[in-house]
């Protein structure tokens, strides 16, 4: 059982995880973590400029080691939309506190993803952005403590959802 207040959000690029992160870290009273800031803090450079430089196993790899080594007491941490595929990473989330799921259909995450090339997605060369939905999208829901159906949701009204559900999960 986890002795401390840490919840993780995990989803596609374009879910929403580090608006509703940030809103949900201040309805809670939670540090906020971005891992996608942290590894673009540490190596000087955007996520898109590490995948052209180093490719997309590198920056999962980056992912990995963020996850494993950042402070998680009393935290709301955004994930990448990458962190899935670290085991090692996703368990210790998983021992910390819950998993929120935020599962947006691919058509919204269309309309929100419009920079899909420059935005910094950790994804083998040729794989297009539905492709990255149907592979990553039963790896969430694995993960998943709780899922909320965010595509018609404002961030708002999300933050407040997940601030509703969580209770029964939290010490």
């Amino acid at each position: 059982m986890p002795t401390s207040r840490t919840i993780s959000l995990i989803g596609m690029p374009g879910a929403g995880k580090s608006t509703v992160g940030v809103l949900l870290a201040k309805l809670l009273g939670l540090s906020f973590v971005d891992t996608d800031l942290i590894i673009q803090t540490r190596a000087h450079a955007t996520l898109h400029e590490l995948l052209k430089a180093e490719g997309y196993l590198a920056l999962r790899q980056r992912e990995q080691q963020v996850l494993l080594d950042i402070p998680l007491d009393d935290t709301l941490v955004s994930t990448g939309g990458s962190a899935v595929y670290s085991e090692p990473g996703m368990q210790r989330l998983g021992e910390a506190g819950p998993l929120v799921f935020l599962d947006v259909n691919l058509e919204v995450l269309a309309t929100r993803v419009d920079n899909q090339d420059s935005r910094g997605i950790a994804r083998p060369p040729g794989q297009d952005f539905a492709g990255v939905f149907a592979e990553r999208r039963p790896l969430y829901a694995r993960y998943a403590d709780l899922t909320i159906e965010a595509s018609d949701l404002t961030p708002e009204n999300c933050a407040r959802l997940i601030a509703a559900e969580l209770p029964k999960q939290l010490p």
